[in-house]
């Protein structure tokens, strides 16, 4: 199962934060902390995941991929494969790039809610649900087309309103 996902960028900044446990907010700020400092002093010639992390319970691993400036960090259990896990980080990182043409830190900062939604699709309640790319890209193409005329209706009974006042 996974416990929680973390987009950390290179200064420590968290840019995504996803605990499928509930945990206080101080508690989330420590793991969060402890997650970037092991990880950030890593080489780049090890593996990519932490076995046992200090903060999380005892059957505990990091699964982690670096792009560009931003650290990609799944907390999982021991049930988890770590190649699995490294798979659907990478799943996850081609979604967001499809999604915003080349991601960057910025994307992450000012479409949150795309991001979450994006990440939904992937994961609820610790648990993957897609691993597809396409289904992925077409549930998110179609969440924006639902938005969009939304948006449209909304601003036509606006238009109407506004006559008949």
């Amino acid at each position: 199962m996974i416990k929680g996902i973390l987009v950390i960028n290179n200064h420590g900044k968290p840019r995504l934060t996803k605990f499928y446990e509930h945990l206080p907010v101080e508690r989330q700020q420590n793991m969060i902390r402890e997650c970037f400092t092991l990880i950030s002093k890593r080489s780049d010639r090890v593996c990519n995941f932490l076995e046992d992390v200090g903060a999380w319970s005892k059957d505990t691993k990091l699964v982690y991929r670096v792009y560009a400036t931003l650290y990609f960090i799944f907390v999982v259990d021991g049930s988890e494969s770590e190649l699995g896990i490294l798979d659907l980080i990478h799943v996850f990182v081609e979604s967001l790039d499809h999604v915003f043409e080349n991601v960057c830190e910025l994307d992450l900062i000012f479409h949150t809610d795309k991001v979450h939604h994006i990440l939904d699709e992937i994961v609820m309640g610790g648990m993957v649900l897609e691993t597809n790319l396409q289904e992925i890209l077409t549930a998110v193409k179609e969440q924006e087309e639902l938005e969009t005329r939304g948006s449209k209706v909304a601003a036509a009974k606006l238009k109407l309103k506004q006559q008949l006042s």
